[in-house]
C-alpha cells in the first residue's frame, strides 16, 4: 500500500493512489471512469453490478481529501460478480429535527427526514451527495451505512412546544424515505406521526414503500380533520427497469396497491412521478398517471431528473452498464433541458427551473403532464391542510391547558421518560403494544 500526505495546494492536486485495507469492502465496485470530450464519464473497463444495489460504483465524496483507484483485491467471484454489502446502522442522536426552507420549487417550508441514507438504492436519488458530508460515498455508502436518528420524536416535542414556533405543514420524506426497510425495527416515522396526531399538526408523507400501510390508523384520523397528505411515488409500470432503477424499493404494482389501500382507508393520496428521465421512464408518463388514478390517486405531481454533485458521474456509470445503447443519449436531453448557459451542464441548480428544467423538451413532458392529468381528472390543486387545530405540547411532553379546557381527545407521546425511546432496539415505539407512554391529558 502506498500513501501520501497532501501538505500543501501543490501537492493536494495531484492524486495519490491508496489502497484502504480499514474500507476493503469498497473497492468492489469502484469503476475508474474517463470523460470524453462531452465531458460524459464513462467506465474504462467492465462494471460489476451488484444485485440489489443501485450505483454500480463507490466514488469517493467531494470533501475526501485522497484519491483512490479501482484495482482487482479479489473480492468478485469467479463468475465476475461483487460479493453483496451488509448494512449498517448507525444511532444517531440529532441536535434539531425540524428542517426549515424558503424554496420557491417546494410547496412546504418545514420537513423532518428520521433517516440518513436510504435503503431502497434509487439510483436518480438526489440526496446521495449528503453523504459526503459525513465522510462517506453517494454510491454504495448510501445505500448501506444508514444514520438513524433515534431522538427525532423526542425533539419534536421540544420544537413544537418553543413559544415562537408557528404551526405550518410539516413533510416527512422529502430527502430519504421515511419507510424504508429499517423503519420496521426502528420505528421512528411511527413515533413522529404520533407527536403530530397528539398535537393535531398537519403533515405531509412522500414514500414509495408499502410500509406506510402499518400507520394507515394515524393517517385515517389526520385524515378526518384535514391534516395529512400522502404521495406515493411511482416512477415506472416495468418490473424489470424498477429492479435496477429502484432496487430495494417495492415492485410498481405494490405501489399502487399501497394508493388503493390509502385511498379506501379516506386518506387523500397522490401520485408522485419524480423523477422523469428521457428515454428511461419518461415514455412511460401517461400509462402510470393513468394506473395511478384508477387505484385511488387525486392528484399528480412530476420532477425531471436532476444530477447534483457526484450524483451526475454516478448516474453515468449506471447508465453505461444498464443502458449503454441510449446512454449518450439520456445526458444528451438532460443537458437540452439543465444547459442554460452553454457549459455543458447536467444540473441546474436554479429557482424556479431546477425541478422542472427548461426548454423545448422540458415544455413538451410539461404539455403531456398537463393533458394526461386533465383528462384524468388528476389536474386539482392539492387542497390546504389545517392548522387552527394544533395543540403545542409542554417542554415537559403535556399538551397545554388548552385542550383540556376545549375536551379535545388526548394521544400517547413519543419517546416520554415512561416510555422506550423510539427507534431503539429491543424497545417498543411510543403508541404501540407493550410500552406505557406518559399520557397527554
Amino acid at each position: 500500500m502506498r500513501m501520501a500526505q497532501r501538505p500543501n495546494r501543490m501537492v493536494a492536486r495531484q492524486a495519490v493512489r491508496v489502497q484502504n485495507t480499514v474500507d476493503a469492502y469498497r473497492s468492489a465496485a469502484i469503476v475508474t471512469r474517463a470523460s470524453n470530450s462531452s465531458g460524459d464519464p464513462r467506465p474504462t473497463r467492465p462494471v460489476n453490478v451488484t444485485k440489489g444495489q443501485g450505483a454500480v460504483d463507490n466514488p469517493q465524496g467531494r470533501f475526501e481529501l485522497r484519491r483512490r483507484e479501482a484495482f482487482d483485491d479479489g473480492w468478485f467471484t469467479e463468475q465476475g460478480e461483487a460479493q453483496p454489502l451488509a448494512t449498517t446502522v448507525t444511532l444517531e442522536r440529532a441536535r434539531s429535527i425540524i428542517t426549515r426552507n424558503q424554496s420557491p420549487d417546494v410547496p412546504f417550508e418545514q420537513s423532518i427526514n428520521p433517516y440518513r441514507g436510504c435503503e431502497h438504492g434509487c439510483i436518480y436519488c438526489y440526496a446521495r451527495p449528503n453523504h459526503s458530508y459525513v465522510g462517506l460515498s453517494p454510491g454504495a455508502d448510501f445505500e448501506r451505512r444508514l444514520f438513524a436518528k433515534v431522538n427525532a420524536a423526542q425533539l419534536l416535542i421540544e420544537e413544537l412546544s418553543a413559544p415562537s414556533y408557528r404551526c405550518r405543514p410539516i413533510n416527512i420524506g422529502s430527502s430519504t424515505d421515511a419507510y424504508q426497510p429499517i423503519e420496521r425495527e426502528y420505528r421512528i416515522t411511527r413515533s413522529i406521526l404520533q407527536v403530530l396526531a397528539d398535537c393535531r399538526h398537519p403533515v405531509t408523507l412522500v414514500t414509495k414503500s408499502s410500509l406506510i400501510e402499518r400507520d394507515v390508523d394515524l393517517l385515517s384520523a389526520l385524515a378526518r380533520d384535514h391534516l395529512v397528505g400522502v404521495f406515493v411515488t411511482v416512477t415506472t409500470l416495468d418490473a424489470d427497469l424498477a429492479r435496477v432503477w429502484e432496487p430495494r424499493a417495492a415492485a410498481p404494482w405494490r405501489r399502487l396497491e399501497t394508493i388503493r389501500r390509502l385511498s379506501e382507508a379516506g386518506i387523500p393520496v397522490g401520485v408522485s412521478i419524480a423523477p422523469v428521465a428521457p428515454f428511461i421512464n419518461e415514455p412511460e408518463m401517461e400509462a402510470v398517471l393513468t394506473a395511478a388514478r384508477d387505484a385511488g390517486a387525486r392528484s399528480a405531481m412530476y420532477m425531471v431528473l436532476r444530477l447534483p454533485w457526484e450524483l451526475k458521474d454516478i448516474f453515468g456509470a449506471w447508465l453505461a452498464a444498464h443502458f449503454p445503447d441510449r446512454a449518450q443519449r439520456v445526458l444528451n436531453r438532460l443537458r437540452d433541458m439543465r444547459d442554460h448557459d452553454g457549459q455543458g451542464r447536467l444540473n441546474d441548480p436554479h429557482f424556479h427551473t431546477r425541478m422542472k428544467g427548461r426548454g423545448n423538451w422540458a415544455e413538451l413532458i410539461r404539455l403531456r403532464f398537463e393533458m394526461c392529468t386533465r383528462k384524468l381528472g388528476l389536474d386539482h390543486d392539492r387542497s390546504d391542510l389545517r392548522t387552527d387545530l394544533f395543540v403545542a405540547p409542554r417542554s415537559d411532553g403535556q399538551l397545554g391547558l388548552f385542550q383540556a379546557a376545549a375536551g379535545q381527545p388526548s394521544g400517547t407521546a413519543a419517546g416520554q421518560p415512561s416510555g422506550t425511546a423510539a427507534g431503539q432496539r429491543g424497545g417498543t415505539a411510543a403508541g404501540e403494544g407493550g410500552g406505557t407512554a406518559k399520557e397527554w391529558p
